[in-house]
């Protein structure tokens, strides 16, 4: 699916030529960074001698219990104190003993490793070196010193500019080298006379599902012209559907503006909540894509195409909107199946993967299946780089749900995303 114009940095240029400004916040950031590692590295100076000064505390204690016990046993044997008194009190001598020696068990270990040469100090030393350094090569790798604070709302704004920016369908389809073919103008004309909006429809269903696909645009305009007003949702999203097949599953601005009408004359139509959320997931908007799409995934007609790659996604596109989300009902892999699987040597799990592609293929083969089960046999043999068998699987299926729209763009798409020929 054509992703260039969101893989743009929109923020870059608004780092051109920070001169003075950004060297100053180099600076800054950098001593907060220094400030911030000596802090830690003086807690952790703290911790050490508060724990070691604990430790010799709590062996002092227990010398102090030791003799305590010792003078217990010469007052019993001087008739100071009688048996039942020397027991009562060894008890609670004991108690603090055993108390003392509890609370010196972690301390005792870091007596021992201070003896020998202040092992400690070393070891903090090296640690304080580790943290710098390790955050110095990360923040160099994944951070950006002297870029400004960017807020969530600035961060949208910048995505939804982008988003209004895109290339138009022209532009999309120069860019995939789709040409003026004469034929389609040709087919303009014959249609300009064209006023009969039933033909029209059946004219649109039978070329979309031929695979004409540029034919169906011009079907498709040709009967929004005819309609006027009387269009309904489903013409709307009908075109829009032809538009983004056409541009291989992008969905242009031209596109968008269909299946905002088609949204206008219906909230619910179903294709144009999909298509939406496509765009806003090609522009990096998950949060509304995760708007549009989870009543589909939650309550949509679960024999529609769309709605299994929905519910696919929807997972993926929730986390990275930042939203905790869990399908209902979603079902997974036990504990079990994870964890025979996560035993398995690379070469069974690859086998135990291309028996489930084999038989899916084998049911599909015998008793046929759903749009989605065709669909995730496709991706799956991609993903196995077989891509030959790919290929026929999906000529195979567009033969099958020939005369329906909405399955056979759903498939197209599957083909564009596994780099196929559709």
């Amino acid at each position: 699916m054509p992703l260039s114009w969101r893989r743009q940095n929109h923020y870059v240029t608004g780092m051109q030529g920070g001169g003075i400004g950004q060297v100053m916040a180099n600076t800054g950031f950098w001593a907060l960074a220094v400030v911030l590692a000596a802090v830690v590295l003086a807690i952790l100076v703290l911790a050490a001698r508060r724990g070691g000064t604990r430790g010799l505390r709590g062996a002092a204690d227990i010398v102090i219990y030791k003799d305590q016990l010792a003078e217990i046993d010469r007052d019993l044997a001087r008739g100071t104190i009688t048996a039942d008194e020397a027991t009562r009190l060894r008890g609670e001598v004991g108690y603090r003993l055993l108390e003392a020696d509890r609370a010196d068990g972690g301390a005792a270990m870091a007596r021992n490793d201070v003896a020998p040469g202040g092992m400690p100090w070393v070891a903090l030393g090296l640690t304080a070196v580790i943290v710098l350094a390790g955050s110095v090569f990360v923040y160099d790798r994944l951070g950006a010193p002297g870029y400004p604070d960017l807020p969530l709302q600035a961060r949208l704004a910048g995505l939804d500019a982008a988003i209004a920016a895109r290339p138009s369908q022209a532009e999309e389809l120069a860019r995939l080298g789709v040409t003026d073919d004469p034929a389609l103008a040709a087919l303009r004309s014959s249609l300009a006379g064209e006023a009969d909006a039933t033909a029209l429809r059946a004219a649109f269903a039978s070329r979309f599902g031929a695979g004409e696909i540029g034919a169906a645009v011009i079907t498709s305009e040709r009967l929004l012209t005819v309609l006027g007003a009387d269009a309904t949702a489903a013409d709307h999203a009908n075109r829009a559907l032809a538009l983004v097949a056409e541009a291989q599953g992008y969905v242009s601005p031209e596109a968008e503006a269909e299946l905002r009408a088609a949204l206008t004359l219906d909230l619910t139509n179903e294709v144009a909540r999909y298509l939406v959320g496509e765009m806003f997931l090609q522009g990096g908007r998950f949060d509304q894509a995760f708007r549009f799409w989870r009543p589909l995934a939650e309550d949509g007609d679960p024999n529609a195409p769309w709605v299994a790659s929905i519910r696919e996604r929807i997972g993926m596109v929730a986390d990275l909107a930042g939203i905790r989300y869990e399908l209902p009902g979603a079902a997974g892999p036990s504990a079990g199946d994870m964890a025979a699987a996560a035993e398995m040597s690379p070469e069974d799990r690859q086998a135990m993967i291309e028996g489930m592609v084999a038989q899916l293929s084998d049911r599909l083969a015998s008793d046929g299946g759903s749009v989605e089960d065709w669909e995730r046999l496709i991706r799956s043999l991609a993903v196995l780089e077989r891509l030959d068998d790919a290929q026929r699987i999906y000529d195979e299926a567009m033969l099958r749900f020939e005369g329906r729209p909405a399955e056979l763009s759903f498939l197209r798409m599957a083909a564009v995303e596994s780099g196929l020929n559709p």
